[in-house]
């Protein structure tokens, strides 16, 4: 094997259902103590009804969490190996290993404010995740800790919408992980029940999300579309939300029209 080939067979990269055991025991044992909480699964259920039965908006349920929190993971072990900075943790004066159930926690709590309404539903998610988390971090950190974890914790839900500057780099985590979940699959309720919309539309039009090390930057994420309504998620969606997030000039975009006939607008996307 060539140098070149080495190098690129090396190469982490992260599909779209790839599972991935994360090296951290402190941050598994927080996944394992999460996977079958009851509060959080009845959450996660009962956060699509308004976002779906009711507003015909896009998946934001129990897979969309499972997306996000597993993209949001990959995104922080790239951008890790990047030697990129995590300011969260270490200013409150905790453990590098805490950077990770930060980033876990957030994604999985981050939509919970769904089950009060869409609108407005990143400050909801305060309120309700703040009662989960005064539940499950005393498990794993003393009084302090669980202060400073809950803080940086519902710092990065907040961010997560555009509206609020993330400060942190496991914030902006959050915020670029949401936007990444674009595929097909995540429109397919509303899609199947009818729903035309332009979300719904454009996420059809995404067939694949990976993440990989970059040449320039220490993540890639290529996203392949089948037709130029992909452009939405892309141009006006996860741009948005990759603007302001502190992590810009450290994940390159590309997104290539993969239409085999060949009937495009738009060949090649670049952020």
């Amino acid at each position: 094997m060539s140098d070149s080939a080495a190098e690129e067979d090396s190469r982490r990269v992260y599909s779209p259902d790839d599972d991935h055991a994360f090296p951290d025991e402190k941050l598994n044992r927080v996944l394992e103590y999460i996977k079958d909480d009851e509060e959080i699964a009845a959450y996660l259920e009962a956060q699509n009804v308004n976002a779906v039965d009711r507003m015909r908006y896009n998946d934001h349920g129990t897979k969309h969490i499972e997306i996000v929190r597993n993209r949001a993971l990959c995104l922080y072990d790239l951008l890790k190996t990047g030697n990129v900075d995590f300011n969260g943790a270490r200013q409150q004066g905790l453990a590098e290993e805490d950077e990770s159930v930060i980033i876990a926690l957030a994604a999985t709590l981050h939509d919970v404010g769904h089950v009060v309404h869409r609108d407005r539903h990143a400050y909801y998610s305060i309120s309700l995740a703040a009662d989960i988390l005064d539940r499950v971090l005393p498990e794993f950190y003393d009084i302090a800790e669980t202060v400073r974890m809950k803080g940086e914790i519902l710092h990065a839900i907040l961010c997560h919408h555009t509206a609020e500057t993330p400060l942190t780099t496991e914030a902006g985590v959050i915020r670029v992980a949401d936007a990444l979940d674009m595929e097909h699959g995540r429109s397919r309720i509303p899609y199947e029940s009818g729903g035309r919309g332009i979300n719904t539309l454009s996420s059809q039009a995404i067939s694949r999300v990976s993440l990989q090390q970059g040449d320039t930057t220490p993540v890639m994420v290529e996203i392949e579309m089948t037709n130029a309504a992909g452009v939405y998620q892309v141009d006006n969606l996860l741009k948005a939300k990759l603007k302001d997030s502190g992590l810009a000039d450290q994940i390159r975009i590309v997104a290539v029209n993969t239409n085999e006939n060949r009937e495009q607008l738009v060949e090649r996307i670049e952020l």
